[in-house]
């Protein structure tokens, strides 16, 4: 009974302390304890409800009829829409929160919400080598559905909670993506509700301009209720080869070298200062050796880009075997790096022993409990931005990035961009190679101003040809904005297909300059 009345009184104190203080004030100077005690339980109660939830309704092979009933039920939405005079633009029902994006939508409590609840795997099928899956099914449901039966993506993006409909309309990457592009490169047919209502089905043969035009429209054409998405057979493990390389041009030109070798299933750079990387190549194999297993996913394993700076600190190369479901998920426990500014101590092995299988927090649910005052801090002072820019360019990019805004580590991942006529393609006729830069943390330089600084980055970006993800914040004009993105597409289908009462304008719904 003792530590009983010890730990009620512990509670008690907490809550006290917290009152006296206010709950802004925890929130924002000590987050961390919040996080512990609130976000990682509810965490994994979210997490234990979806795969629970998933597994039953595959199982029972229920989901292919509620999924038509619910693909009904959005049609008489847009309809009542429709019929009582469409007063104000469509978006979907799906809270801000729940989104992976940090950004805000504000959008959402003028506009008219269409409820889409769609989370289901609705069919694997072996034969034709593809899985049909709802918009809101997850990358972590993927994985664990697909790997259990000998399947993957060929690009299988990194976090857990990213979903089908999020990497359609937004986009998606990942290591293999040097050989298969980005995530919309792999899917072969989208079904979506237009804004009159009817559902259509596009694919290359199929209404082939709206199956270009969607990706990166980010549901301003129509609401996707289903996705078509190739898949390959997989193998247990990743024989994953770690090389410290020094020296920007140095870096740059063996990371260009392994993205270019087609024998690497898999490529990612860790950059941990201008001149000091870690590149890693790995291939799916059936077998591993057994001394060099590396359980990385295990939670008390230390996070995966610390791990990888081991390497670099030692000045050694090195192999490892990872079971495939872990190495695609490697970053998900840390959130790539960004829970050392939440929990600092979080890669302490006693927190890892203790309480590392409750991590990560959903970022959902610290959204949803930021707070004005932590939002304005992040947008201030902390950087979340991927640019996709050639290859050719890599060089001059690291040097950008160093300059403006002084982030480390920074994220490389090679991609195939092939020719097309949707929003995003090179400028020539031919595939280029690209490589994403992603920059995630704090800026270390002085004179960092958040619209200007990353106004300098998106200038550099659109002078190479390259691209901003859509998910980040966007500070553009809407003439730089389709500067940098091919509206031609795009805008005519708004046109034809009655979209431009229905849905905004993928500017006004996603840049800074254009909301409110």
């Amino acid at each position: 009974m003792d530590p009983l009345l010890y730990l009620a009184g512990l509670v008690v104190m907490f809550l006290l302390w917290i009152k006296v203080k206010g709950l802004d004030y925890v929130i924002v100077h000590q987050r961390w304890i919040f996080v512990c005690l609130f976000l990682l339980p509810l965490s994994v109660l979210f997490d234990i409800y979806y795969y629970v939830r998933v597994w039953l309704i595959f199982k029972m092979c229920s989901a292919p009829k509620l999924h038509d009933q619910r693909v009904r039920d959005i049609q008489r939405q847009v309809r009542e829409w429709k019929k009582d005079g469409s007063k104000n633009y469509m978006c979907t029902g799906r809270p801000g929160w729940l989104t992976v994006s940090l950004r805000v939508g504000k959008y959402k409590k003028t506009h008219k919400n269409i409820m889409i609840n769609m989370m289901d795997i609705l069919e694997v099928d072996t034969k034709r080598q593809v899985v049909r899956v709802e918009p809101l099914a997850n990358m972590g449901q993927v994985t664990a559905l697909l790997t259990s039966i000998g399947w993957t993506l060929p690009v299988l993006p990194e976090l857990d909670d990213l979903t089908v409909g999020g990497l359609v309309m937004g986009t998606g990457i990942e290591s293999s993506s040097h050989i298969y592009g980005l995530f919309q490169h792999i899917c072969v047919a989208f079904e979506l509700v237009l804004a009159d209502g009817s559902l259509v089905r596009c694919t290359e043969e199929e209404n082939p301009d709206l199956f270009h035009a969607v990706p990166w429209s980010c549901g301003t054409l129509g609401f996707l209720v289903a996705a078509e998405i190739k898949i390959v057979p997989a193998k247990p493990w990743v024989k994953l080869s770690y090389e410290p390389v020094r020296g920007l041009e140095n870096i740059c030109k063996r990371f260009t070298e392994a993205s270019e070798n087609k024998q690497n299933t898999f490529v990612e750079g860790l950059q941990y200062s201008r001149d000091s990387a870690v590149i890693m190549t790995g291939t799916m194999t059936d077998h591993a050796e057994p001394d060099q297993i590396n359980r990385i996913g295990l939670h008390f394993k230390p996070w995966f880009f610390k791990h990888v700076e081991g390497y670099l600190k030692g000045d050694n190369a090195g192999v490892e075997y990872i079971p495939l479901r872990q190495y695609y998920h490697r970053h998900t426990r840390s959130i790539f790096w960004e829970l050392q500014d939440i929990i600092p101590f979080g890669n302490n092995p006693i927190f890892r022993w203790l309480f590392g299988w409750m991590v990560p927090p959903k970022i959902s649910l610290l959204k949803l409990t930021q707070g004005e005052t932590i939002r304005r801090l992040y947008e201030q002072h902390h950087v979340v931005q991927d640019m996709l820019v050639p290859m050719k360019n890599l060089q001059a990019a690291i040097t950008r990035f160093h300059q403006d805004i002084d982030v480390y580590p920074l994220w490389l991942c090679p991609f195939l961009l092939p020719a097309g006529r949707g929003m995003v393609h090179p400028k020539g006729q031919e595939t280029e190679l690209y490589v994403d830069i992603g920059a995630y943390g704090e800026p270390r330089v002085k004179h960092f101003e958040a619209k200007a600084s990353t106004r300098q980055l998106e200038k550099f970006v659109r002078d190479v040809h390259g691209f901003q993800m859509l998910y980040a914040d966007v500070y553009m004009d809407r003439e730089e904005f389709w500067e940098m993105f091919d509206g031609r597409l795009y805008h005519r289908l708004r046109e034809e297909l009655g979209c431009k009462e229905a849905f905004p304008e993928v500017y006004d719904k996603i840049c800074k300059s254009a909301r409110h």
